[in-house]
C-alpha cells in the first residue's frame, strides 16, 4: 500500500432475502465488491505512469421498492484500508435521506435502509461518505458521493388519465375505419423488466368495433352499421402490463361511441293518396292542407322539400314547406268557384334537399303522393257584372234625372233576387237615390259642377233570404258643366295713375277668370260698361288673349280735384248661352316724381302745413303722450303724501312714539308720553283744531245716561253717529293708539263684560223689549237670565 495510509471500499448490495436471513450467495455480494488496485502503464517514451490511488471506488447501489421485511436492509458496506479493526475509525453518511431513511453503522461502515421506499415518488438518492478519526473527527479520507438507486418492480396498474372517452363515426362506414386511439400510462420503470410494457384489448364493444394491442387504436369492425338502427355503442378497453402476461397489472377505461349520420335513406310519404277540401269562399293564400313524407335521417340529411309535378290545379293551387315541421303545406294560389269546377288532382313529390354521392346508387332520394282536393259550396255574395261603373249627369239636371244602372246576380246554384242600396257613409249629403229591385241610380236635387264635379259612390248588393252577405262595387258620377257662371276679375286689381301722366300711358292689364268649363278656343271679351263708354279719362283695349289693357286718354290729373276713379269694365265669356258681368276697376291719382315714380297716393299731404311730414306729427304726438304720463305720475306720487289732519301746537304727536321692551304702564305711566292724547277732547284744557274744517262753534258735550222706554233707540244711534261724524274737535282716524296693557287704579274702571255674570246689577232691562226687532235677542238674553234667576 502507498504510505500505509490508503483506504479500501467493500461495496455490497444485498438482497431482501440476504438481509433479513443472511443466505445471499457470496459470488452474488462479490459482484456489488469493488477494491481498490494500482494501475501502470506506460508512456509512447517508455516513461512509466503511475495512478493516483482513490480512497472511494464503487459501483452504485440497488435497494429493492416497496421491500416490508421485519428487519432493516442491507444496502452496502463502507471499509477504509486505514481501519484497522481497533475502532479507532468513524464511519459518517450525508445527503438525501441520511439519519432518516439510511443509516450507518460508524464503526463497522454498514448502511441499511430503515424504511420501505418507493420507486414512483423517488427513484434514487445521492450520498455522501466520509471517514474521520473517532477521537480528533479529522478526515482520514476525502468524502465522496455515491448513489443508492431503488429498484423497480411491478406495483403499479396501467391508468387512463383522460377517460371515459366520446367518439364519433359516421354511419355505413367501412370495416377497418379509426375512430379514435386511446392510451395508457403506467407508473412502473418503463426500462426494467416488462412491468411498463402495456397491451390494450376490448372487453366490451364486439363484434362492432376491435382495438389494436400495440397502439390503442379503436376501429370498426362490421361493414354497414345504420344509425337509424342503433345510434350509440358503449365499449369497454382494458391496458394491461407485463406485455399482457399473467400476473400483469391491468386498468380499463369506457368509450361512448355515436354513430354520426349520413343521407342513406330517401324520403317516403306514408300514404299514396291524400283526401282534402276547400270551401269556395276561401282567399287567395289560405292554407288548403298539409302532408309529410317521412325521413329517418336527421339535420341536413332529413331535410325534404316539395313541389307540385302534375295535376289539374297546379294554376290554382301552390306548396310550400313549413320550415319548423318540415311539411309541405298546400295554399290556395286563386279562387275556387263551386258552380265552374267541384274537384282537382294534384301529384306533389318530396325530395332530398342534399344527397351524397357515396350513397346516390341507393336512390332515387324522392317519392310521390296524389292529392285531391274537393271544392265546397259556399253561400257567396252577389256578384256585380262590371268591377266599376262610371256616369254622367247634366248640371243642374231637375230631381229624379236617371243616372246610370248597376247590375248584380247570386253567383249561387239558388240564384237568389238581388236588393240595391247606397251606403250612406259614401253619399252623405244624400244626392242620389237607387232602386232596390233594378239598381236605377237617379239625382235626388239639381248638382252644382263647381260645388262638387265629382261623386264617388258605393252601391251594396244583398241577397233576399241569404245569409246578408253583400258585395260592394265602386260608382262614379261626372256632374257635366253648364255655362252658368259669369265671368269675373282674376284677382283685386288696385290701379295707380300719375297726376303727370300722359294720354296713351299704359296703366294696367286685367285678366278675367270663369267658374264654368271653357273650351280651348273660347275667349273673354273685354269693354267698358255702356254708362262709361263717354267717359274721357280712360280707354279700353281688348287683346283677344283674355286680357284687356287699360290706357290714359287725357293729360294731367290732379288728387286735390279728385283722386279716384271708377271705370266699370264689361266681360262676356262668349258661351251657349252667353254670360257676362260688369267689374269696376279703381284708379286711384297719386304724386310722382320726374321719372313717374310714386310718391304718395293721399290727398291729406296737401292740407298738411309744409314743412311737417306725417312721422314728424307722429313722433311729436308720442312726446305729448309721454309729457301728460309724466305729470300724471307724479301728481299721483305727491297725493299719496297725506299730512296729519291735526295741528299741534309744538310738533306732531307721531314723533314723540318712543320703542320700549316691554308693554309700558298703562294709563299710569305717564313718562314716555302725554296721556291728554288719548283723553276726551272735551276734557283737555285747550281745544285742538282740524286742519281739514275750521270749525265755527264748540258743540257742549252730551252726557250719557241710560235710555227710557219712550226713546226711539234706531233714532237715537243716528242721531249720536251723526254728531260724532260731523264732530270737528274730534280726533283724527290716524291719532288712534292702542295699548295691550290698559294699566291699573283707571278711573274707568274695567270695560270687559267678562266678570258681569258674577257681579250684582241694580239696572232694569225691561226697556228692551221696547226697542224693537233689532234688540230682541239682546232683550230675550237677558229676560232668561232673569227668569233664571227668579227661578233659583
Amino acid at each position: 500500500m502507498r504510505q500505509g495510509l490508503g483506504l479500501q471500499v467493500l461495496l455490497m448490495c444485498l438482497g431482501a432475502a440476504m438481509c433479513s436471513h443472511g443466505s445471499l450467495p457470496l459470488e452474488h455480494a462479490h459482484r456489488r465488491r469493488l477494491s481498490l488496485h494500482r494501475h501502470r502503464e506506460r508512456g509512447k517514451e517508455g516513461q512509466v505512469l503511475h495512478r493516483s490511488k482513490r480512497g472511494w471506488v464503487w459501483n452504485q447501489f440497488f435497494v429493492i421498492e416497496e421491500y416490508t421485511g421485519p428487519d432493516p436492509v442491507l444496502v452496502g458496506r463502507l471499509h477504509s484500508d486505514v481501519d484497522s479493526g481497533i475502532g479507532n475509525i468513524k464511519y459518517i453518511l450525508s445527503g438525501e435521506g441520511a439519519g432518516t431513511i439510511f443509516v450507518i453503522d460508524d464503526k463497522t461502515g454498514n448502511i441499511h435502509a430503515t424504511k420501505t421506499l418507493d420507486r414512483e415518488e423517488q427513484a434514487q438518492y445521492t450520498l455522501t461518505a466520509q471517514a474521520v478519526a473517532r477521537d480528533t473527527n479529522k478526515p482520514l479520507e476525502p468524502p465522496s458521493e455515491f448513489i443508492v438507486k431503488v429498484q423497480d418492480i411491478n406495483d403499479n396498474p396501467p391508468e387512463f388519465l383522460h377517460g371515459p372517452y366520446y367518439a364519433r363515426v359516421p354511419e355505413m362506414s367501412n370495416v377497418g375505419t379509426s375512430v379514435m386511439q386511446v392510451t395508457a400510462t403506467d407508473a412502473d420503470d418503463p426500462t426494467y423488466g416488462n412491468s411498463a410494457r402495456l397491451v390494450y384489448s376490448i372487453l366490451q364493444g364486439q363484434p362492432y368495433f376491435s382495438v389494436e394491442p400495440q397502439t390503442g387504436i379503436i376501429r370498426t369492425a362490421l361493414p354497414n352499421m345504420d344509425r337509424e338502427a342503433r345510434q350509440e355503442y358503449d365499449v369497454v378497453i382494458q391496458a394491461k402490463d407485463m406485455g399482457g402476461h399473467m400476473g400483469g397489472l391491468s386498468g380499463t377505461t369506457e368509450v361512448k361511441i355515436t354513430l354520426t349520420d349520413v343521407n342513406d335513406n330517401p324520403p317516403k310519404f306514408p300514404q299514396s293518396v291524400y283526401a282534402m277540401s276547400v270551401s269556395e269562399d276561401k282567399v287567395v293564400g289560405e292554407e288548403v292542407g298539409r302532408l309529410k313524407a317521412k325521413d329517418p335521417d336527421i339535420g341536413e340529411n332529413g331535410l325534404v322539400t316539395y313541389r307540385l309535378i302534375e295535376g289539374d290545379g297546379m294554376d290554382v293551387f301552390e306548396i310550400t314547406t313549413d320550415s319548423q315541421t318540415r311539411e309541405g303545406v298546400i295554399k290556395l294560389k286563386k279562387l275556387v268557384d263551386f258552380e265552374t269546377k267541384r274537384a282537382y288532382f294534384l301529384k306533389v313529390e318530396a325530395s332530398n334537399m342534399h344527397v351524397d354521392p357515396r350513397f346516390i346508387a341507393w336512390g332515387p332520394y324522392k317519392d310521390t303522393a296524389t292529392v285531391k282536393i274537393m271544392v265546397e259550396d259556399a253561400d257567396e255574395p252577389p256578384a256585380f257584372t262590371a268591377p266599376g261603373y262610371s256616369f254622367q249627369v247634366e248640371e243642374n239636371a231637375p230631381e229624379g234625372t236617371v243616372v246610370g244602372q248597376v247590375h248584380a246576380q247570386d253567383t249561387d246554384v239558388a240564384n237568389s233576387p238581388v236588393r240595391y242600396m247606397i251606403p250612406r257613409y259614401t253619399d252623405i249629403e244624400q244626392f242620389f237615390s237607387i232602386g232596390p229591385e233594378d239598381g236605377v241610380i237617379k239625382t235626388t236635387r239639381p248638382l252644382d259642377r263647381e260645388a262638387l264635379p265629382w261623386h264617388n259612390i258605393s252601391v251594396s248588393a244583398t241577397e233576399i233570404g241569404g245569409h246578408h252577405q253583400d258585395a260592394k262595387v265602386h260608382v262614379t258620377i261626372k256632374v257635366k258643366d253648364m255655362n252658368d257662371n259669369a265671368p269675373e276679375f282674376a284677382t283685386k286689381y288696385e290701379v295707380f295713375v300719375c297726376e303727370s301722366a300722359s294720354p296713351g300711358k299704359l296703366i294696367q292689364t286685367v285678366s278675367a277668370v270663369d267658374k264654368d268649363e271653357m273650351t280651348e278656343t273660347q275667349l273673354f271679351h273685354f269693354s267698358i260698361a255702356p254708362e262709361a263708354a263717354n267717359n274721357q279719362n280712360f280707354s279700353l283695349k281688348d287683346n283677344r288673349d283674355n286680357t284687356a289693357s287699360i290706357y290714359v286718354t287725357r293729360k294731367g290729373f290732379s288728387r286735390l280735384a279728385q283722386d279716384i276713379y271708377f271705370l266699370p269694365i264689361e266681360i262676356d265669356d262668349g258661351g251657349s248661352p252667353p254670360m257676362s258681368s260688369t267689374n269696376t276697376l279703381t284708379i286711384r291719382v297719386c304724386s310722382c316724381d320726374s321719372k313717374d315714380t310714386m310718391l304718395s297716393c293721399n290727398v291729406e299731404p296737401y292740407i298738411l302745413p309744409a314743412g311737417l311730414s306725417t312721422g314728424a306729427l307722429i313722433a311729436i304726438l308720442a312726446c305729448i303722450v309721454i309729457l301728460l304720463a309724466i305729470v300724471v305720475l307724479f301728481v299721483a306720487l305727491r297725493r299719496q303724501k297725506k299730512e296729519p289732519l291735526i295741528v299741534f301746537e309744538e310738533e306732531d304727536i307721531r314723533e314723540n312714539i318712543i320703542t320700549y321692551d316691554d308693554e309700558g304702564g298703562g294709563e299710569e305711566d305717564t313718562e314716555a308720553f302725554d296721556i291728554a292724547t288719548l283723553q276726551n277732547p272735551d276734557g283737555a284744557s285747550g281745544f285742538i283744531p282740524r286742519k281739514d274744517i275750521v270749525p265755527e262753534m264748540q258743540y257742549p258735550y252730551r252726557p250719557g245716561g241710560p235710555p227710557v222706554a219712550s226713546v226711539d233707540v234706531d233714532d237715537f244711534i243716528k242721531t249720536r253717529i251723526s254728531d260724532a261724524d260731523n264732530e270737528p274737535t274730534a280726533p283724527p282716524y290716524d291719532s288712534i293708539q292702542i295699548y295691550g296693557y290698559e294699566g291699573r287704579g283707571s278711573v274707568a274702571g274695567s270695560l270687559s263684560s267678562l266678570e258681569s255674570v258674577t257681579t250684582d246689577s241694580d239696572l232694569d232691562y225691561d226697556y228692551l223689549q221696547s226697542w224693537g226687532p233689532r234688540f230682541k235677542k239682546l232683550a230675550d238674553l237677558y229676560g232668561t237670565k232673569d227668569s233664571i234667576d227668579d227661578d233659583s
